[in-house]
This record gives structure tokens, sequence and C-alpha cells, in this order.
């Protein structure tokens, strides 16, 4: 899928924009890296191997097109029997481009690792033995129309997503016996919007919007469905300089279904990937239903054209809903965004989602040990910041779920000077049938909590120090589920030699279960060689 998006960016850009209106930058490579890793419990093991890649960076930017692209794919080669080959795909890909003043095309896609389990291991690296890790792509493509109808605007815009999860490499780290929960597959989703409305001042003394959206998704695990469709009218009211009252109300409809898994003895059916086997006599079970009437008030605050903030309270999906958002341009190049979400999700839809906020412009990381695009992007302007998946990789979970949470990016960008902040809450409660391969997690719920720091900086004429720390906490209500912290950090150094580059590379990264005392930590050293062409 990244490749697919890969192309149609490439494609796009050279069909709207001409040469002479262009920026672009390409830089294919390879690189081959040495690694030692160090168990540092449960007799401090010493494990080292080599490994190969090819990538590319490119960056396109001109007055109709905005495209970046960073994609890297790695094999390592091990020399010792407790340590497997393996291969990883890790990028990213934002494009956009002007194909008329009002007809714009977007595209992006992403590679990288998730947790497989909630409950499992949460070694946040990808060297040595990582377990509880899969191997996620996504990617969405679509148009999106702004335009007028006399003093009107209109917009409408459609977007497919695809996302698909390999099955996790290794173990999970779950402890033997407890009850086994079902392993994401694939999901197509179709999503259809539009609005039309005119601004205070336009003949009204309020502004005046009325939208609606419809949205399908087909999973492929568990023929699970999701339909939602929903429409809305709002109001806002100026009341001061910068500051305005808004109200909204809707109907909305959600209906989420799925067949049950093929049961023996008492026990779901499991193949080679570890997913539930569905049945295919199954009478399709209804997981969510909801079919009513919604709304939510707020206030609008636009002091500036760098700043704005609107929060908004309410009562959705038959409780109350709070949501909001807020962003503040500190320079060309600094910046912060923080959200506030309530909605109904399954892992596609949302990965897709975040996806499509990302910025087209983001910061591209020295971290040969991380997983560079699992967590917090950092936008390369302050008008946008950029954005967190922590939330999103908690765990690649089949089920439909409430997503709740908070997350924030602020970003410094000056000279060679790139610093950035991340970090939120996140919480999912499930929605399903009563039970799903024998084991009913319907009104469970998880939580997450994480945050990251990032710096880097430019040594002399042609070296780069970068660092970054990390820590996420895990809790779930699912049976055999304990708290997980997770941490990490890594520095790295790299020097240029024309096209030539070197890197070495020290990290440190664990995790600590409650109520087990042997926690896991490892050390690792990497050296490096990258060819630019």
């Amino acid at each position: 899928m990244t490749r697919l998006v890969l192309t149609a960016a490439v494609a796009l850009v050279c069909a709207t924009a001409p040469a002479h209106a262009q920026r672009t930058r390409v830089t294919p490579y390879i690189e081959a890296s040495q690694v030692l890793v160090s168990d540092l419990n449960n007799g401090g093991d010493l494990l080292t191997y080599s490994t190969v890649g090819v990538g590319v960076d490119a960056q396109v930017t001109g007055r109709r097109v905005e495209v970046q692209v960073s994609y890297q794919y790695q094999h390592r080669f091990s020399y010792d029997k407790d340590l497997a080959d393996d291969s990883m795909h890790s990028g990213l890909v934002q494009a956009r481009a002007k194909i008329t003043p009002e007809l714009t095309m977007e595209a992006g896609a992403i590679a990288a690792r998730s947790r497989a389990d909630i409950r499992g291991d949460a070694l946040a690296t990808s060297q040595g033995n990582v377990g509880n890790s899969s191997q996620v792509f996504a990617g969405y493509v679509g148009p999106s129309l702004a335009t007028h109808i006399g003093p009107a605007f209109a917009n409408a815009a459609y977007r497919f997503g695809y996302t698909k999860v390999e099955a996790p490499n290794g173990g999970t780290g779950v402890p033997a016996g407890a009850s086994p929960l079902d392993r994401y597959d694939d999901s197509k989703v179709h999503v259809a919007t539009a609005s039309v409305g005119v601004k205070s001042g336009k003949g009204l003394p309020v502004g005046v919007t009325v939208s609606g959206s419809y949205t399908r998704e087909d999973a492929g695990q568990l023929d699970q469905r999701f339909e939602g469709k929903f429409a809305r009218g709002d109001v806002v009211l100026p009341v001061g300089r910068g500051v305005a009252l808004t109200a909204g109300i809707g109907y909305e409809k959600i209906e989420v279904s799925q067949r049950d898994a093929l049961m023996n003895g008492g026990r779901p059916v499991i193949d080679r990937n570890g997913r539930f086997v569905t049945d295919p006599s199954s009478p399709r079970r209804i997981a969510y239903n909801f079919d009513g009437t919604f709304w939510d008030a707020g206030v609008i605050w636009r002091p500036s054209r760098r700043t704005f903030l609107e929060a908004r309270a309410g009562r959705r999906y038959g409780s109350m809903t709070y949501t909001g958002s807020a962003s503040y341009q500190i320079g060309p190049g600094s910046g912060v965004q923080i959200g506030v979400y309530d909605s109904v999700e399954t892992f596609g839809q949302e990965l897709n989602g975040q996806l499509t906020k990302l910025p087209t412009a983001f910061l591209t990381t020295t971290d040969p040990f991380g997983n560079q695009f699992g967590g917090c992007i950092y936008g390369t302007t302050g008008a946008a910041a950029g954005g967190c998946l922590n939330q999103v990789f908690a765990s690649t979970v089949t089920s439909a779920y409430r997503a709740r949470g908070v997350t924030g990016v602020a970003v410094l960008n000056r000279g060679g000077t790139r610093i950035g902040v991340g970090g939120g809450y996140a919480r999912r409660t499930f929605l399903t049938p009563q039970s799903v391969g024998g084991v009913s997690i319907d009104g469970t719920s998880d939580e997450s909590v994480y945050a990251q720091l990032f710096a880097s900086s430019d040594v002399g004429r042609n070296g780069s120090i970068s660092t970054s720390v990390f820590g996420s906490y895990y809790d779930s209500d699912l049976a055999d589920a304990q708290g997980i912290l997770g941490y990490g950090a890594n520095t790295a150094y790299t020097h240029m030699f024309g096209p030539l580059s070197a890197t070495a590379s020290l990290g440190l990264f664990g995790f600590d279960r409650e109520g087990d005392s042997n926690a896991t930590a490892q050390a690792q050293a990497l050296v490096g060689l990258r060819y630019g062409f």
C-alpha cells in the first residue's frame, strides 16, 4: 500500500505542476549497520547482528503541490539461533495537490510497528528480540472540493482508506492460559462528507452551516461491518472581537455488526496467524447500534490569525461528550496543537483519520533503534505542528470502540535546532456482541498515557546529533491484564562525508509489568554507513 500511494503521489506531482514551479529533492540510499544488544536482565545475554536497508527521502514543494516521502525497508541478518532474521518497513508519505483552485487531491500512507495485544510486552524498539509487535500498513486517497454558490460556501470530500496488519513477530508476552483475543487483519473504508453554509454578516446576524457524512467500513476479520451516517446543523453567533458562541444539533445512525467465530470444544478455532476463523453459518450479530439525536454547544476564540481555540460540550452516544481543539503558531517554524476527541471508531478508521491530519512537511529523524513513525510526528512549520499516533498503536484491536482522549504536540524549528514534544491520554471502550470467540469484552476498556521528547542540532558544518526520550503506560479491564510501563531513550551522532554518512548510536529500552518482579531492559549500540545517490 505504501508503494502504491508513493507511485500515485509522484504521478500526481508530475501531472499537476510544471517543473519550473517545483522545488524537488529526491535522495534514494542504501545503508548497512552493525548492532549490539545486551539484555540487562535474565542472565545478560549479548547478541550481535547486521542490517541492510534501502530507502528514499524526497520532498516536492510548489505553488500547487506539497509532497514528502520518507520510506525505508530494512532486513536483519542474525548470527545466532536465539535471534531470527527479520524485515521491517518504516515510512510516511503525505501528498496534496491543487488540481484547480477549488479541487484538491490528497493521499498518504504509513508503514510502522504497532503493539498487537494491549496486555502484552511494550518494548518500544525495532532492534533485538521484540515481541508483541505487528507490521502495519495504511493509506488513503481522495478529492476535496471547496467552492461558493452565491454568498454560500460549499465543501465536499471523499476518502478511500485501506489498512493491513501482519501477524506479530514471536510471542506477545501475554501469560500462558490467558483468554485469546482476536487479531486484526485488514479493512477498507469509504468516507464521504459535504457541507453548505453562510458566514455571519452575509445577510444574516449568525453563521449557519448544514453538514452530513457517510462512513462504510468492511473488515476482513469476522466479517465486521461499520456503517455510520449523520446530518447536523450549526450556528455561530459573534459576541465580541474574535469571540463567538456556537451550537449544533443533529441526527445520527451507527450500526456495527459481525459474525461469530467458529468454535471447537468451547474454544475459538484459530488460524496459523492467530486470528479467529469466521463461522460461515453464523447470523450477523449487532455489536453496536445507535439511532438518535445529538447536540453540543461551545465557544470559538480567534484573536489573531496565529491563535485558535474551540471547545464544545454536549450529549452524544447516550452520554455527555466533550471535544475541542487549540493551536498557536509561535513563529514560522514553531507552534502548538492540542485536540480533545470523543468518537466511535475502529482501528482502521482511527488510523486513517489521524493520518489525514498529519502535516505534508514533517521531520525525519536519525533514530535507528526506534519506531520513527509509530508515535508523535513533528511538522516543520508553526502552522502545522504535527500529531501523535501512540493512542492508535497502543494495540491493533479488532473490535469497534468509543475513543476518548486528548493529544498535543509542540515544535520548535530554528536554524539547525529542532525540538518536538508530544503526549496525551486515550481511553477505548469496546463495543462487541456479548461473546466473541467465547470471550466477552463488551463494555471493557483500556487506557494509555504517553509522552515523548525529540531534539536535534547541527554540529559544525557536517555533523548532527539527536536525542529522543519516551515513556508510556498501558492498563486494561481485560482479564489477565496488568498495567505496563514502557520507556526508552537513545542518542545518535551522524557525520556527512559528501554522499556518504556515518552514524553511531546508543539506546536503552525496557518495560515493567505490575505484579511481575522480572522487568525487561536492553542496552543497544549501533554503527552504520549510508550512501545517498
